[in-house]
């Protein structure tokens, strides 16, 4: 594996440790992680790369990192879970079958396809910003989704569950404490409906 640098806008480079800690993410190895913090990833080989970096930095407030070319971002992606990777078009077209093996390991990180040779700082700065955003947006929706599937699935369960009190307390002779326990139960369920729909 590749040894991840770190540049500075001087074009110092120093070893970075990269934590491995887990992210929620199919192709992480090991166990999941959460995101803990938004982090955006630069590939570019343009001179311009720190100076993009700092304005992305400050223009979002998410740390970013520079990959010099394309097997640093992928050892980078391995390690660390992004937000969005800013990727230079120059290297997906002079660079098919590493950029290809780059683009697996995105995982969540939404993808900005930028051509640096004719895009300005300024429009730069308002597509990251824009892809962040949709990036939100998108999650705030999955989420949303989920929880109404789970809602529905819980109002099902519970509806089985009022039923089958129902049949049982039907049930001729039904033992007293028997009886006890299944209207606690429905009672139980009751109050769960309640506090679902009241939610």
């Amino acid at each position: 594996m590749a040894a991840v640098v770190e540049r500075s806008a001087t074009g110092t480079e120093s070893p970075v440790d990269t934590p491995k800690h887990c992210v929620f993410r199919a192709n992480a190895p090991g166990c999941s992680r959460a995101i803990e913090q938004d982090m955006i990833l630069l590939i570019t080989t343009s001179a311009r790369g720190p100076q993009c970096a700092d304005a992305i930095r400050a223009s979002t407030g998410s740390e970013t990192h520079w990959a010099q070319n394309l097997q640093e971002a992928a050892t980078r992606l391995r390690e660390q879970t992004y937000s969005a990777a800013v990727i230079d078009q120059f290297l997906l077209e002079t660079e098919p079958d590493e950029s290809e093996r780059m683009l697996e390991h995105l995982g969540t990180a939404f993808p900005v396809y930028i051509n640096f040779a004719v895009t300005g700082m300024e429009r730069l700065l308002r597509e990251v910003r824009s892809a962040l955003h949709r990036r939100k947006r998108e999650e705030t929706a999955a989420r949303r989704c989920v929880q109404d599937q789970m809602r529905s699935e819980m109002r099902e369960t519970l509806t089985a569950m009022l039923l089958s009190c129902e049949l049982a307390m039907a049930v001729a002779d039904v033992p007293p404490p028997a009886a006890e326990k299944i209207r606690s139960i429905d009672s139980l369920a009751r109050e769960l409906r309640i506090h679902l729909e009241s939610n």
